[in-house]
């Protein structure tokens, strides 16, 4: 049975909560035209889900402190602040491999925000099924979070040895696929995935860019979802973390995208960061690492990473 702190009016309010943000978060980054996100609108709303983030964080704390006493409510709002770090922080390896999957097929700035979008609802309904089906299997069989930890730290160890190589887009086996079964235009249509033809329905290149940025969103939820489970087995909390973190990321990636080269170490960091969570995971039967212990380790290996990527490039020009 899955123990959770939430009341099933919490769920209700909070997935009211996500499609309200979407929406608005839809009409103010350019609604259904094409549109170039610039700077200054991304950094706004880097901001603002942020602080919804924050925001959310202390008034779980204050409901719980009400409801489960202020001990139980300040550690249940730790793991929701430390599970967030990490997904945000991971997230942002998602956004390295957008700038490649974007840079490939050549996407206009313009019509980036639409396949993200896309990308970003695919996301979130992916997380609903990982987590409900993660947080029930945990519930059953605790065992399985030794294999998280294990997963975890051999992902690390990958990362850090393959972080600067680059996967081969052309030989994709899903692209193959969807090539030989649909008809795909070689140049763009506006922002549309299909459009018709001389009374044919064919589909652009823009398409390609979605299949792709979907199958590595499953991929780094593979990634992420077993890392929060390292901080909490409540299922509110690993949702309502990864959801904020999921929501922030069309901002984060037109935040980053034009300076995205000056954090290449940031890759390291988040190897060490995976590590740290499974080893975590691996050893929690002997030693206890509390939750605010690792909420500092993981900002100092990323404030590390940060600051390395950045003095490596300071000499660079924008």
């Amino acid at each position: 049975m899955l123990h959770s702190v939430a009341q099933p009016w919490m769920w209700v309010v909070f997935i009211g909560f996500v499609l309200t943000m979407l929406a608005v978060d839809v009409i103010a980054l350019g609604g259904s035209r094409a549109h170039k996100v610039s700077l200054r609108e991304a950094a706004a709303w880097s901001v603002v889900w942020v602080s919804l983030a924050l925001a959310f964080d202390f008034g779980l704390w204050l409901y719980l402190t009400e409801t489960i006493g202020r001990e139980a409510a300040t550690a249940r709002a730790m793991e929701f602040l430390t599970g967030y770090v990490i997904e945000k922080s991971l997230s942002v390896d998602n956004i390295f491999v957008f700038l490649m999957i974007f840079g490939h097929f050549a996407v206009p700035p313009h019509y980036q925000r639409k396949v993200l979008l896309y990308g970003v609802l695919g996301a979130i309904v992916m997380r609903i099924i990982m987590i409900l089906a993660g947080s029930w299997v945990v519930s059953q069989f605790a065992w399985v979070l030794y294999l998280f930890g294990i997963f975890l730290v051999i992902t690390g160890l990958r990362m850090l040895v393959s972080s600067e190589q680059e996967p081969d887009l052309e030989n994709n086996p899903l692209l193959k696929l969807a090539k030989k079964l649909l008809p795909f235009t070689p140049e763009f249509h506006q922002e549309k995935f299909s459009f018709r033809q001389h009374g044919k329905r064919v589909f652009t290149p823009l398409l390609l860019v979605l299949i792709l940025i979907e199958v590595s969103d499953v991929v780094f939820a593979v990634d992420s979802i077993p890392a929060i489970f390292a901080v909490t087995t409540d299922p509110f909390i690993v949702f309502t973390s990864n959801i904020f973190a999921i929501m922030g990321l069309r901002a984060l990636y037109f935040l980053l995208a034009d300076m995205a080269d000056r954090f290449h170490l940031l890759k390291f960091g988040l190897a060490f960061v995976l590590m740290f969570v499974g080893l975590k995971m691996l050893i929690v039967k002997w030693v206890h690492i509390p939750t605010d212990v690792s909420l500092m380790v993981i900002g100092a290996i990323l404030c590390s990473a940060i600051t390395a990527s950045l003095f490596v490039t300071r000499h660079k020009k924008h």
